[in-house]
């Protein structure tokens, strides 16, 4: 095994800077959505929330995961043995030691986002010892980062699909962004309903969650684009790289295809960057390992000049966003608002059409609300 995938020897477990990490604690929630939803892939009526707390002495770091809840079962029976006893401030050793003990099982899907909660409450703990905010920590770029509201399900009918979007608008959001792709002969009609309720100056935005062919995708981009719509997300599977070019190539000026939520590792990332596939790259924390992995796709962004957006959770990704180099605007999902007000103190709302962290509060300034959680806590 080469010595970047060798674990640490056992004397590098003894903390340096005299703080160990003393455990882990997880649980799972699961919140009903306010009504059904659906993407042009997919539809779901509930949300699954995977919370980590790390525990070092008097203090206590919290990170998360949107997933399922089998990844609580993975962060119990191995994450936690990876990280337990280390230095509370070696979040990177940390990281590293549980990618090597996931190895044999895969790193996509349930194992990264496992480590993404781990991670990110280990940077959230590192952050509240020394007594500053996570985005001092990192180190800022911006003050602020522009959010985008985002939601417009394909499930919703025409008067909920005006009110959410109008909604945003009127709130001083100056993107919105809809669900295509369930019914694509209707989407140019919903999509001018949309322009219709946001007015002329907000920027309109679609998600087609990978719903259409290649050539489907480049006669509905002419059809949106009578709408001004400059962002289509998805137009075709993240799988279909080549396809994801294609449509990049030919789609009418001034609108930019992006992709990137569904990445899970490095080498992802770096092959749809080589592949040309998009104009803007999504990551998403949640996903990609946590703080650690979306700082090292951030990196790869900064190298080729590229920018970067982060997908949902934004609560999570506020201070991360005000410190990554070409980070563009994040996503304000509806599904993810509702949940992290729900259930976490210190959430920010946008104002202005941007969201910005506070710096009075150590860490990502998220506590949470034990007793509000606790009707949406499930076993695990």
């Amino acid at each position: 095994m080469s010595a970047l995938l060798t674990d640490a020897p056992a004397a590098a477990r003894r903390p340096a800077s005299g703080v160990a990490v003393d455990r882990l604690a997880v649980s799972v929630y699961r919140v009903p959505t306010d009504a059904p939803e659906a993407d042009g892939t997919l539809s779901w009526t509930a949300t699954t929330l995977v919370l980590v707390q790390a525990v070092a002495g008097d203090h206590q770091g919290l990170g998360y995961s949107y997933t399922d809840a089998s990844a609580a079962r993975l962060v119990r029976e191995l994450l936690a043995e990876q990280v337990v006893g280390r230095d509370a401030l070696d979040v990177p050793a940390a990281w590293q030691a549980m990618a090597v003990a996931t190895r044999n099982l895969g790193r996509p899907g349930i194992v990264a986002s496992a480590i993404a909660a781990v991670d990110t409450a280990l940077w959230d703990l590192k952050a509240r010892l020394l007594d500053v905010s996570l985005v001092a920590l990192l180190g800022a770029v911006r003050d602020s980062i522009e959010v985008y509201g985002s939601g417009g399900f394909t499930s919703y009918d025409d008067a909920r699909l005006r009110e959410q979007l109008g909604g945003w608008a009127d709130d001083g959001l100056r993107r919105v962004k809809m669900k295509v792709g369930s019914d694509p002969a209707d989407d140019p009609r919903r999509v001018r309903l949309a322009r219709q309720a946001i007015g002329p100056e907000v920027a309109l935005m679609v998600d087609a969650n990978g719903a259409y062919a290649r050539k489907e995708a480049l006669a509905l981009a002419e059809a949106f684009a009578e709408q001004r719509v400059d962002w289509f997300e998805e137009p075709v599977s993240s799988e279909d790289l080549a396809g994801l070019h294609l449509v990049r190539d030919r789609a009418p000026a001034g609108m930019a295809v992006a992709a990137g939520e569904y990445g899970y590792d490095l080498p992802e990332f770096r092959r749809m960057l080589e592949a040309e596939a998009v104009d803007v790259l999504q990551a998403d924390a949640t996903r990609c390992g946590g703080f650690t992995g979306f700082l090292r796709v951030a990196a790869l962004c900064a190298a080729r000049s590229l920018p970067l957006s982060s997908h949902c959770a934004p609560a999570l990704h506020l201070h991360v966003d005000c410190a990554a180099p070409n980070m563009v605007h994040a996503e304000y999902f509806h599904d993810h608002v509702r949940i992290e007000e729900l259930l976490f103190d210190g959430v920010q709302r946008p104002r202005d059409g941007v969201l910005r962290p506070d710096r009075s509060r150590p860490g990502m300034g998220l506590d949470l609300r034990r007793a509000d959680a606790a009707r949406f806590e499930v076993a695990a």
